[in-house]
């Protein structure tokens, strides 16, 4: 087994410069996700897949991964042009993550879309955008859209498209992965938790007749590196107070699910989700906008050469 560490592209207005530094110091993917927005939360945000076209033009060698579009806030025939152009300047360089969102109403109500309808909605999504990237002339009636003879082109260099990961903590993504996925791409686990899912997903994957061989075990991983444990978790709480709606207590929930500490500390913990079966894993940096850089960068020379 290889571990792939992947750094995700958090501030959109640093894109192309995140890009570059995580492929020059050693990063084997970089990720970015997307929200219109987060309701009261004033920060930043993007779309996936302009992120991952202005790092393709950046870089040369990285893959791309979207982490995560979600899905149901796009018509899928536009999706699925926009990640096959993406595929294509990059030359075949894009995993395709997606997820079902919900977790912020108010882009919801903005783009007119019910949150009720958002599984059913990725589940045709998903079977039409297959078909996009696989055949010619496609024609498709369905419960929310509807496409006569379409065929893209240019087509994605990677056979049948660009590879889906499936997110999802609960079991509705771990069967939407097996059912329509090529990998699985959950966030807020701990190694433990991790290698339980790790089974139970693989036996799905076994009752379904398909093998695990080949399928990506990726994670979306919270982190905050630091001289200290404690400095750490500040800027981890800090993070997360500041993106996410959480009814708890946030230095708790970083604790958790967080990867925190020291580069040394880092790197056992990645030991640890690497033994509980994770392949691929994105770090997704909780500092603020102006010490991502730093925190690339320290990753690279004391983490990286160590896994």
């Amino acid at each position: 087994m290889t571990l792939r560490i992947g750094s995700n592209l958090a501030d959109p207005l640093q894109t192309a410069q995140h890009a570059r530094l995580s492929e020059d110091t050693g990063f084997d993917f970089v990720g970015a996700g997307e929200h219109v927005f987060r309701d009261n939360r004033p920060g930043a945000t993007q779309i996936a897949l302009s992120a991952l076209a202005t790092a393709a033009g950046a870089t040369s060698r990285v893959r791309l991964l979207t982490s995560v579009v979600i899905v149901p806030l796009h018509h899928p025939v536009m999706l699925a042009k926009e990640a096959t152009i993406v595929d294509a300047a990059s030359g075949g360089r894009l995993t395709f993550g997606l997820g079902v969102g919900g977790e912020f109403p108010g882009e919801w109500d903005a783009l007119d879309i019910p949150t009720r309808e958002r599984g059913a909605r990725t589940n045709e999504s998903l079977e039409l955008m297959k078909r996009l990237w696989s055949e010619e002339d496609v024609t498709h009636a369905g419960r929310f859209f509807s496409c006569n003879g379409i065929t893209l082109y240019p087509s994605s260099p990677q056979a049948g498209g660009p590879p889906l990961w499936v997110g999802g903590r609960a079991e509705p993504g771990m069967r939407r992965a097996v059912k329509y996925g090529d990998g699985w791409l959950p966030y807020l686990f701990r190694p433990s938790h991790y290698a339980r899912s790790f089974e139970t997903l693989g036996n799905m994957l076994e009752e379904a007749g398909r093998s695990a061989d080949g399928f990506g075990w990726g994670l979306h991983l919270m982190t905050a590196m630091g001289d200290s444990r404690e400095e750490a978790v500040a800027t981890a709480t800090a993070g997360l107070e500041a993106g996410y709606n959480y009814d708890g207590d946030y230095s708790e929930l970083a604790e958790r699910y967080c990867l925190l500490g020291t580069p040394d500390e880092c790197v056992e913990q990645l030991k640890a989700f690497e033994e509980a079966g994770a392949q691929d894993i994105l770090l997704s940096w909780l500092a603020p906008a102006e010490r991502i850089s730093e925190q690339i960068e320290v990753a690279g020379r004391e983490v990286l050469p160590r896994l």
